[in-house]
């Protein structure tokens, strides 16, 4: 392999591990925060047990994401040094906003739930955990900023070979910001409800801290409700702004060689190849001018084929078709999964639904699994532009960086990122196996699992655990 193949294997490779921790922070921080405020308004010391655990998870997370993150950047400066000097004056504003408005906002405040939840008071640790969230949110637009700038460039100008500023907000708003922030936030939502429902359905299943799992299930239920089919809602946002704004990388998603009238939501059973041209039609799925209608809101739009663009622009096809229909498939499947358990909850049969609980369970990496695809369809179908029709991938790559240098640094980090995933598996592991801290004065004992249609936690002729437990203390 050359250098500039072995650039954008790391490169992908650092991006996406990087990013598995952002994905479950971003909601984790809200579903705190929602913890927090229970906490403070209802006083009682289960909400607060709750957040207290979460908040560990999330901290493990977190730092994990800032390790990776600060590797992710300096290969700005190594291995893609021609595009951070054509880029630099545009690319650089938005990272460093992140650093500084959003990253040590959210560490700060988090080192106050982490250290200081018991020296201060219940109102300022709530309006902590509301920081932190804030934070997440922010740092979710500077990054996406810069990225989206790279899939639809606005405000610049190119001056002695450099992209230079002319309008900030031009720029910061350009036409793919705000679909792909709302999409790719409504994505964490659904992330971090999934983990947090998933591992109180397990709970559940083991007859394992009933009291939190009680509390947490129903809320990260009705939140990987709702974010399941805001990412559909916002996913679509997304879908309409680059069919009008990378109509190359639409065709590719949708595997359409020719501009047509009408066109009909196709789903090959045989994946498409690059030489669409020659390609016999194979079995296929068809619903007539459903994509024009999902595009322009009209069953006979056209839109534009492949053929109208150079095939040495064309996006590698196999790969985007593929990861975006199997993310269409996976988010199906979630929201699927989600009404059901909405349904079973507004009944108050949750708990009695152990095929359910099961499935909560293994669905918990779905969400993950579908937000790495949705970044291999957003970033692939952006190929062969490093800058969408401004700046080519290959014209990206450092020049002086030879490919042995970029093949040791990949290896390094393959397995530096191997050790650091092994170590966050183990140590999120081991906080799962040791649970929320017992509720003060119950055995240290498992507790037995809630009877068949009871809530857990309560028992024939017993009083729930929470109606016995003290009020916390102050702060």
């Amino acid at each position: 392999m050359d250098a500039e193949q072995l650039a954008r294997i790391q490169f992908a490779l650092t991006v996406g591990f990087h990013f598995f921790f952002p994905s479950i922070t971003i909601g984790l921080a809200g579903l705190i925060a929602v913890l927090e405020t229970l906490r403070h308004r209802t006083k009682r010391e289960v909400y607060d047990r709750a957040a207290v655990f979460w908040t560990r998870i999330f901290a493990l997370t977190f730092a994990i994401g800032v390790a990776t993150g600060i590797v992710m950047e300096f290969q700005f400066g190594t291995n893609w040094a021609s595009y951070s000097a054509f880029v630099g004056d545009i690319f650089g504003s938005p990272l460093a906003a992140e650093g500084i408005l959003a990253f040590f906002l959210e560490s700060v405040f988090l080192g106050l739930l982490l250290f200081g939840r018991n020296r201060i008071s219940s109102r300022v640790r709530t309006f902590a955990a509301w920081m932190v969230f804030v934070g997440t949110l922010l740092s979710a637009v500077w990054i996406l900023i810069a990225n989206s700038w790279m899939q639809t460039p606005a405000g610049y100008e190119v001056i002695d070979g450099q992209a230079r500023l002319t309008d900030f907000f031009a720029a910061a708003l350009n036409p793919s910001t705000i679909p792909r922030y709302l999409h790719t936030v409504s994505s964490a939502l659904t992330a971090s409800s999934f983990v947090m429902l998933g591992v109180s359905a397990w709970y559940v299943l083991k007859g394992k801290h009933l009291d939190v799992a009680k509390v947490c299930l129903p809320i990260a239920l009705v939140a990987a409700f709702v974010g399941s089919g805001l990412m559909f809602v916002t996913g679509d946002m997304s879908s309409v702004q680059v069919a009008n704004t990378q109509p190359a990388k639409f065709a590719g998603i949708n595997a359409l060689y020719e501009t047509r009238s009408g066109v009909p939501l196709t789903i090959p059973l045989i994946p498409p190849t690059q030489d669409l041209a020659n390609q016999e039609p194979g079995p296929r799925i068809e619903i007539g001018g459903l994509l024009s209608f999902l595009t322009y809101r009209d069953p006979n739009a056209s839109i534009t084929g492949l053929a109208e663009f150079p095939v040495e622009d064309w996006p590698p096809i196999t790969i985007t078709w593929g990861a975006y229909h199997l993310m269409v498939l996976l988010g199906t499947a979630m929201l699927l999964v989600m009404v059901f358990g909405a349904w079973f909850l507004w009944r108050g049969s949750v708990w009695r639904r152990k095929t359910w609980l099961k499935l909560a369970v293994l669905a918990t990496p779905l969400p993950l699994i579908a937000i790495m695809l949705g970044w291999t369809t957003a970033e692939v179908g952006r190929q062969p532009w490093i800058v969408y029709d401004l700046m080519r991938t290959s014209d990206g790559v450092s020049v002086v960086v030879p490919a042995e240098q970029v093949a040791l640094s990949l290896g390094l980090l393959v397995a530096m990122y191997v050790l650091l995933g092994g170590l966050w598996l183990y140590l999120v592991r081991k906080e799962l196996g040791h649970g929320p801290a017992p509720a003060p004065g119950a055995a240290t004992a498992a507790e037995p699992a809630a009877p068949a249609g009871l809530p857990p936690g309560e028992t024939p002729g017993e009083t729930p655990p929470q109606a016995a437990q003290p009020a916390p203390s102050a702060g």
